[in-house]
């Protein structure tokens, strides 16, 4: 099959079709608790750790020195960072609306909140308004979605940057990283399905628009397969910078989001359970 063709397939199974099942579960149980869903998130930053410290990264380290490697995981972890950033200015809508009294005694002034705490909030409001009391919840589900696709791009060049690594592995990397981000889009569509279904939407309109925020992941990862291949420079740079991006999902999303949700000691064995995960199954495909 076609390089192009299978990663099409993978991505569209795992990218766009982690997020309808998310969508789809958050249609069954409606309210999945807290403990849930931040162990979930824990464990998939495990499997992400993993996968960019002994993969993405070491595959980098081998078409380039070191110093480079670190500057191309900079700049993906700056370029995620200052995505997130616009997205939060777009997306979180009390802000453009002045909203300070929402959240009356927390002091937030004209800081907006990140979209992770505004998901929460989203997820435990049970009325027909969103938390901010300005939009419906269908809305604020419409705006979460646009949110995760903006954000599935660089998290897309994860994987086609895999499937580009070193031709022994290359297939086994990128089949890897496609179902560790599949397991990172499950909390996401339950996210965007969940304030939907609250404000009124049917489950099926609610899992398509969580499937479909998805799309980007395909078009991420074509351009960094795209780029992984034409020579080990762009190889390198393809690898650093998805490396990069992938770490400020796991530092800047996943894990903050997961301690908001659940705080308990033993929730770290999560993430390490994840790590171990993912360096097995590293191992397996090397050998």
């Amino acid at each position: 099959m076609n390089d192009y063709l299978t990663i099409l397939v993978i991505t569209a199974a795992t990218g766009v079709g982690g997020l309808a099942l998310g969508g789809a579960l958050a249609a069954a149980i409606r309210s999945p608790s807290d403990r849930t869903v931040s162990l979930l998130l824990r464990f998939t930053a495990g499997v992400i750790l993993s996968l960019v410290c002994f993969d993405l990264i070491a595959d980098a380290l081998e078409q380039a020195g070191i110093v480079p490697v670190i500057c191309w995981i900079m700049i993906g972890c700056l370029c995620t960072y200052l995505l997130n950033c616009w997205i939060d200015r777009q997306a979180h809508h009390s802000h453009s609306h002045g909203g300070n009294q929402e959240h009356g005694g927390h002091g937030h002034g004209d800081h907006p909140h990140d979209h992770q705490d505004h998901r929460r909030e989203v997820l435990q409001d049970n009325g027909e308004m969103c938390a901010c009391g300005h939009h419906t919840l269908r809305t604020a589900g419409l705006v979460l979605a646009a949110a995760v696709a903006l954000h599935n791009m660089p998290v897309g060049m994860a994987i086609g940057a895999a499937f580009a690594g070193p031709a022994q592995a290359a297939g086994h990397a990128g089949i890897l990283a496609a179902i560790i981000i599949g397991l990172h889009n499950i909390p996401e569509g339950m996210s965007i399905a969940a304030p939907l279904l609250t404000g009124g939407s049917r489950p099926a309109g609610a899992v398509g628009v969580a499937a479909l925020s998805g799309l980007p992941t395909i078009l991420g990862a074509l351009l960094g397969y795209t780029a992984g291949v034409m020579n080990p420079v762009m190889l390198s740079v393809s690898l650093g910078f998805a490396a990069g991006a992938m770490l400020y999902v796991v530092f800047g999303e996943l894990l903050p989001e997961a301690e908001q949700l659940w705080q308990n000691r033993l929730s770290g064995v999560s993430t390490l359970l994840g790590m171990l995960l993912g360096m097995a199954l590293i191992f397996l495909g090397a050998h």
